[in-house]
C-alpha cells in the first residue's frame, strides 16, 4: 500500500469512528466549542430545526475530512472543463443531501465512496506491481572488461563489439554472443518457462536471463535501446494505450451517460412538484398521486437518482479486466500489445500458420538412414565424412546425426559440387553423396521407386549405388496437441502456408491434419492466400496468422491479428506482430486464446451486472422506492463486486487451463 493509500486509510477510519459517535449522539443537542446543553430521546421537528446549524457543524467537519479532495477534484475538472464525473455527481449528491438536511446520510455517501475508491486503488495497484514484477528485467549495470580491468556501468553506455561479463545471479544486462564459458540461464521472465537453458561458446544471448551458474564473457551485438529487454519493456509501457473496442465503448457511454443522468435528476427534482403546483393553481386534478408530495421530496429522489448513476463500476473494472489479461498472458511468455488485439483473438475462428519455425522445428535432421545393403552404422560414417567440409545445413544435420563424429583423416580428397552434392576420397575409396543429379552425372543408376518425403541424399561408392539418407524439417512435438487444442476452443479452419515443395508441405499437412495447405509460396503469394481466407470468413470471425515474425511480416500485418513464434530476440517479430510469443512453445497459443476468452467473459459479466443493478435502482429511486443507502450499494457496491471480478485475470498466468 502507498502513503497516499495509507492516509486514505487513516481518513476512512478516522471519518468512520467519528460517523459513529455522531449517530450515537444523534438525539443530543451541542452547542459550539462541543459543550453538551441538553441531551434527550425525543425532540420535536421544532427543536431539530431550531437547533440545525449545531447539529449541521460536526457532520460538516466529519465531510470535509473525508471528501474534501472529491470537492477539489470536482471544482478543478471544471475549471478545465471536464464537468461530467464521478467526482461532479458525489459533490452535487451529497451537498444537496446536507441541502436537507440528510447530513448522515451524506457523510455516509461520501465515506463509502472513499472507501471503493481506495478498493479501486489497491486494485489497479496490485495489477500493475503484477506485471511490473513479471517485467522487472531491466538490468542495473554491467560489468565491462576496459583496458584490462572490469568497470561497472550503465547498459545504455555501453557500445556494440565490447566485453561484459556476467556473473552468476547476474541479469544478463545486453544482447550478444558467449565469447568464453558455459552456463545455464533463467529465461522464466521472457518465455514463461521454469526450466533453465544451457548456453556455450559461439551461442547467442539475450538481455534479460538471469546467469545461474558459470562466468560468462559476452560480446554485445546490439546497443541498450535495440535490445530484447529496452524492446520488451516498452512493448509492455504501451499494452494499455491500445484499448479495446469494448474499453473504448465505456469510454464514449461514460461521456454522454453522465450528463444524461445529471440532466434526468435535475428534471426529477424540478418537473414534478412544477407540474403539481401549475395543476393546483389551475384545478384540473389531472395529476396522479404519485407526483404529489412536497419538493423537498423529489430533490432527496433526484440525490438518489445521482449517486445510483455514478459509472464507476464500468469506467475502471472494464480497463482493468483487459489490463489484467495481458498481464496474465505474460506470466506465460505471451506479450500483448494491447487490449484490442487481446479482444480480436477472443473471437479467432481461423488461423493459418506459416510451416518452417512455426509446425516444424525450421533445423533438418536425418529422418531414417537406408543402405541398399551393408551396415546403417557404415553408410551414416561414410555420408558424415564426404559432407565434412560443407557448410550447408543438410551437411550439418547429417554429422550431427553420426553418433561420434569418424576421424576426418580418412578423407584424402572433397568436392563440393554446387546444386549436386560431394564428391570426396574416402579410404581410398570414391564416394559420391547429393541428389538424384549428381548420381546421373556419375552415370549411376538410382532404384526406381516411391521414396518419403523430404530431401533425399543419395550415396555412391566406387560408382555402385549404396543407398539413401533421409533429411527432413521436424514437425514439433507441441504442434500436434496445440492444434487439438485450438480445435476444442472452436476454431474452425487451420490452414498451413510454405514456401516449400508441395510433397513436403502436404506430407506435414497429413501428420498434423489440417484443413487446407498451400505450398510452393513466396511472401506476397502469402498475402494474397490471407486476402482471400479473409473475404471467406464468417461474420463475427477473426483470422489469426501465425509466423516466425522473420519472413512473415507482411503476413501478421495483414491478419486481423499477427502472432510471431519464436520471438526471442527477433526485432521483426516484435515489430511486426500484435501478439509474441516469447518462445516456440505453440501449445502457448490456445492458451492465449483461453485467456482472452476470459477476459472477455469477465467484461461482459461486469457490464450486465453494473447496468443491470443501476438501471433496476435507478428506477426504484424515480419512484421513491430507493433510499441513499441503497444508493451507495448501486454505487460503491456495484463497484466492489466487478472489481473483484476484474481481479480474477490477475491469477490467469498462473496455469495453464482455464
Amino acid at each position: 500500500m502507498t502513503r497516499k493509500q495509507r492516509r486514505t486509510l487513516i481518513r476512512i477510519l478516522v471519518s468512520f469512528a467519528l460517523l459513529i459517535v455522531l449517530y450515537v449522539v444523534q438525539d443530543s443537542i451541542w452547542l459550539p466549542f462541543g459543550i453538551p446543553f441538553v441531551a434527550v430521546s425525543r425532540i420535536s421537528e421544532e427543536g431539530k430545526a431550531a437547533f440545525s446549524l449545531v447539529r449541521w457543524v460536526p457532520f460538516l467537519a466529519v465531510y470535509l475530512l473525508i471528501g474534501w479532495d472529491v470537492l477539489w477534484r470536482a471544482v478543478r475538472n471544471i475549471k478545465n472543463g471536464q464537468v461530467f464525473d464521478e467526482n461532479f455527481l458525489m459533490s452535487v449528491a451529497t451537498i444537496g443531501a446536507f441541502g436537507c438536511g440528510e447530513y448522515q446520510e451524506g457523510v455516509a455517501v461520501m465515506l463509502f465512496y472513499q472507501i471503493g475508491e481506495l478498493f479501486q486503488s489497491v486494485a489497479v495497484g496490485r495489477s500493475r506491481r503484477s506485471i511490473a514484477a513479471l517485467m522487472d528485467i531491466r538490468p542495473d549495470y554491467a560489468n565491462v572488461e576496459r583496458e584490462g580491468a572490469l568497470v561497472q556501468t550503465d547498459p545504455e553506455e555501453v557500445a556494440v563489439g565490447e566485453t561484459i561479463v556476467v556473473r552468476p545471479g547476474e541479469r544478463i544486462p545486453l544482447d550478444g554472443v558467449v565469447l568464453r564459458g558455459t552456463s545455464a540461464l533463467d529465461t522464466a521472465a521472457l518465455t514463461g518457462e521454469s526450466l533453465p537453458r544451457e548456453v556455450e561458446e559461439g551461442q547467442e544471448v539475450v538481455s534479460g536471463c538471469v546467469n545461474l551458474s558459470g562466468v560468462l564473457y559476452v560480446q554485445v551485438t546490439r546497443p541498450f535501446e535495440e535490445s530484447t529487454v529496452s524492446k520488451i519493456l516498452d512493448l509492455v509501457e504501451n499494452s494499455a494505450a491500445k484499448k479495446a473496442r469494448t474499453e473504448h465503448f465505456i469510454t464514449r457511454f461514460a461521456r454522454y451517460y453522465t450528463p444524461a443522468v445529471v440532466f434526468a435528476a435535475l428534471a426529477l427534482a424540478v418537473l414534478p412538484p412544477v407540474c403539481k403546483l401549475a395543476d393546483g393553481m389551475l384545478g384540473l386534478g389531472l395529476l396522479p398521486p404519485l407526483v404529489s408530495g412536497e419538493w423537498l421530496m423529489w430533490v432527496r429522489r433526484a440525490l438518489v437518482f445521482l449517486v445510483v448513476s455514478c459509472p464507476c463500476a464500468l469506467v475502471i473494472s472494464i480497463p482493468l479486466s483487459f489490463f489484467g489479461g495481458i498481464g496474465g498472458a505474460s506470466r506465460q511468455g505471451i506479450l500483448v500489445k494491447g487490449g484490442n488485439y487481446l479482444e480480436a483473438l477472443a473471437k479467432v475462428g481461423v488461423v493459418v500458420f506459416d510451416k518452417t519455425g512455426t509446425l516444424t522445428r525450421g533445423v533438418f535432421a536425418v529422418s531414417s538412414v537406408c543402405p541398399e545393403q551393408g551396415d546403417e552404422r557404415e553408410l551414416l560414417e561414410l555420408a558424415a565424412l564426404a559432407e565434412g567440409f560443407s557448410t550447408h545445413p543438410i551437411s550439418q544435420s547429417i554429422r550431427r546425426a553420426c553418433p561420434s563424429l569418424p576421424d576426418s583423416g580418412r578423407v584424402s580428397k572433397a568436392e563440393e559440387i554446387p546444386g549436386h552434392g560431394i564428391r570426396a576420397v574416402i579410404d581410398g575409396r570414391q564416394v559420391l553423396a547429393g541428389n538424384e543429379k549428381l548420381m546421373k552425372m556419375g552415370g549411376i543408376p538410382v532404384p526406381d521407386r516411391e521414396y518419403p518425403e523430404g530431401t533425399i541424399i543419395y550415396l555412391a561408392v566406387d560408382g555402385k549405388y549404396t543407398g539413401y539418407i533421409l533429411v527432413a524439417d521436424q514437425v514439433k512435438p507441441s504442434a500436434p496437441q496445440a492444434l487439438d487444442a485450438l480445435r476444442r476452443a472452436g476454431v474452425r479452419k487451420c490452414v498451413m502456408l510454405t514456401g516449400d515443395s508441395a510433397p513436403v508441405g502436404e506430407a506435414v499437412g497429413r501428420t498434423l491434419g489440417l484443413d487446407e495447405v498451400y505450398a510452393g509460396l513466396l511472401p506476397g503469394d502469402k498475402v494474397s492466400l490471407v486476402e482471400k481466407l479473409l473475404t471467406e470468413k464468417q461474420p463475427g470471425e477473426q483470422l489469426v496468422y501465425v509466423g516466425d515474425g522473420i519472413n512473415d511480416a507482411p503476413v501478421l500485418s495483414r491478419a486481423d491479428v499477427g502472432v510471431a513464434m519464436g520471438a526471442l530476440g527477433s526485432d521483426a517479430a516484435i515489430e511486426a506482430a500484435d501478439i509474441v510469443l516469447m518462445d516456440d512453445d505453440l501449445t502457448r497459443l490456445p492458451v492465449a486464446v483461453a485467456i482472452a476468452r476470459k477476459t472477455l467473459r469477465i467484461v461482459r459479466e461486469n457490464i450486465v451486472f453494473a447496468l443491470g443493478v443501476k438501471f433496476f435502482v435507478l428506477l426504484l429511486s424515480a419512484v421513491g422506492l430507493a433510499n441513499m443507502w441503497m444508493a451507495v450499494f448501486a454505487d460503491v457496491g456495484v463497484s466492489v463486486i466487478a472489481i473483484l471480478n476484474a481481479n480474477r485475470m490477475l491469477s490467469a498466468g498462473r496455469k495453464r487451463n482455464f
